[in-house]
């Protein structure tokens, strides 16, 4: 099969290119060749460092990764219906890979299961799916099928008694693609309806069920579900339209609420999801006070407004300017005494995202590409925190456990300890598939910052900082997270301005 970073579907008289969510290096669901992940050195103890071993990571490619807990194990469904679980969100076990009859998921009979989805699409694949479990205790599993070189394209539905399977198709739920008649009864128009893949189905506040979908064609719609048996409500035909457009390169939407805001972060992909100079895809994110929108950036854009000029395909200049970037390709430079493959991603996104209520810790769960390793991609897994202005801020470093830290270490970061030497990435704005790099600059401790970026920094209390340069506050939160090169938990920080930028630091 070929790579899913390239699709061309028909629209009108036109032939077109379609990047979507289906898919990673070659054929089928398994990444490529994974890439080479340096082993860290072995530690000397030392006054400063006398304990700390080097951690480690099991890793696994599973594109478009949705997560969902179940039994104190976390696991994620994605495209090509692979999947994994891990109980500590660092080593991922593969459970399943592939479209075929050897996958447990669907018993061993998925194309029979998911025969009429698969038929509709003319393929013989899935993309991403999602899995939530209902008041009845069962996992219902969201599934889609997309012929890849047009919207052509079925969402359906099907239950387990458990997550990991065997699931029974229920049926399906929409179509998209068709020559005639849609889902609302107007002929379907790949400009202003829906490719009917990349479901994301979440509770609301009050209880209520619905469900996000979406890519390219005609943007990203939302549905209210029954929230008993998890079809859609009747007489909503595509549901309503949150964002995107005119085959703008927008696709994997995800919902999370957070209690403590009383927002719905709305985070979606923007670009193309391969390592080549057509991908460049960049997780994005906006608000709203109510699930079914409007949701707006910190310019208070409504992002439904958000799409590509009319006539127009994959008009990244519409779109680059709104939104909240949180995440796009980047390579920390090695600092001095750092070894091992300089740490970044390519093309990051299509993410997933959990609040633990117990701990109040937010996490988001994305696949990534790596620097020179093509399109070999892999799980990885960050911790998020909400800055002063009450926007998601990704931590620069995938996740382990400051409990790890050996001598302890606490989560507080003074302003004494915040000072010093770091390693900076500006992620931008832009939907770009080469990687930034990182800069040196200096936090110092009369408050001024130096080196690459310069301006004033202030420590705001509970971990908050700001950052003012050329004009901008970037408002964030420090936190330790471990550095593989370092073999040790450092501080770092991400920041995130108004108009959407976001910077990441390493202390050095």
């Amino acid at each position: 099969m070929a790579l899913h970073n390239r699709r061309d579907f028909l629209a009108g008289s036109a032939a077109l290119a379609l990047t979507a969510c289906g898919g990673g290096g070659g054929g089928g669901g398994s990444s490529a060749t994974t890439p080479p992940v340096a082993t860290p050195p072995v530690v000397t103890p030392t006054p400063s460092n006398p304990t700390q071993t080097a951690l480690t990571f099991g890793n696994a490619g599973v594109h478009d990764p949705s997560v969902i807990k179940a039994d104190g194990t976390f696991y994620v469904f994605g495209s090509h219906l692979a999947a994994a679980k891990t109980t500590d969100l660092m080593n991922w076990t593969k459970i399943g890979d592939g479209v075929n009859n050897a996958n447990p998921i669907f018993g061993n009979k998925v194309t029979t299961e998911l025969a009429e989805a698969l038929a509709w699409a003319k393929t013989d694949t899935l993309w991403a799916p999602d899995v939530t479990k209902l008041a009845d205790g069962k996992f219902y599993m969201y599934y889609c099928a997309c012929k890849g070189d047009s919207p052509l394209s079925a969402l359906g539905i099907a239950v387990a008694d458990k997550v990991d399977g065997p699931y029974v198709n229920k049926q399906l739920l929409l179509k998209s693609g068709m020559a005639g008649a849609s889902e609302d009864g107007s002929t379907y128009n790949a400009n202003i309806h829906p490719n009917v893949v990349d479901p994301s189905v979440f509770p609301d506040a009050t209880g209520k069920l619905w469900m996000i979908y979406g890519s390219y064609s005609g943007g990203i719609f939302i549905l209210q579900l029954n929230a008993t048996t998890g079809m859609p409500l009747a007489g909503q035909g595509y549901g309503k339209h949150l964002m995107g457009g005119n085959h703008a390169r927008i696709e994997g939407a995800y919902v999370l609420y957070s209690p403590a805001t009383k927002y719905y972060y709305l985070f979606v992909s923007f670009g193309g999801l391969g390592a080549g100079t057509d991908g460049g895809y960049n997780v994005r994110v906006a608000r709203s006070l109510s699930p079914d929108g409007p949701y707006v950036d910190g310019a208070g854009k409504d992002m439904s407004t958000v799409k590509g000029a009319a006539g127009t395909f994959f008009d990244d200049a519409s779109i680059t300017p709104h939104g909240m970037k949180l995440m796009g390709a980047h390579q920390f430079a090695n600092a001095s005494g750092e070894t091992g493959t300089a740490l970044g991603y390519i093309s990051p996104g299509h993410n997933s995202a959990y609040l633990d209520a117990a701990t109040g810790q937010l996490f988001m769960i994305f696949h990534t590409r790596f620097p020179g390793t093509g399109e070999a991609h892999e799980i990885r897994v960050h911790e998020m925190h909400l800055n002063e202005d009450g926007w998601p801020v990704i931590a620069p470093l995938r996740y382990a456990p400051l409990s790890l830290a050996s001598p302890a270490q606490t989560a507080d970061v003074s302003a004494a300890q915040a000072a010093g030497s770091y390693k900076l990435v500006n992620h931008g704005k832009d939907i770009a598939a080469a990687a930034k790099g990182s800069i040196n600059v200096t936090l110092n401790t009369d408050g001024t910052v130096s080196g690459g970026l310069t301006g004033t920094w202030t420590h705001n209390g509970a971990n908050k900082l700001s950052v003012v340069s050329g004009g901008t506050t970037y408002k964030g939160v420090l936190s330790r997270q471990w550095n593989t090169n370092a073999s040790a938990f450092v501080v770092s920080f991400s920041a995130l301005s108004a108009g959407g930028v976001s910077l990441w630091a390493i202390r050095t």
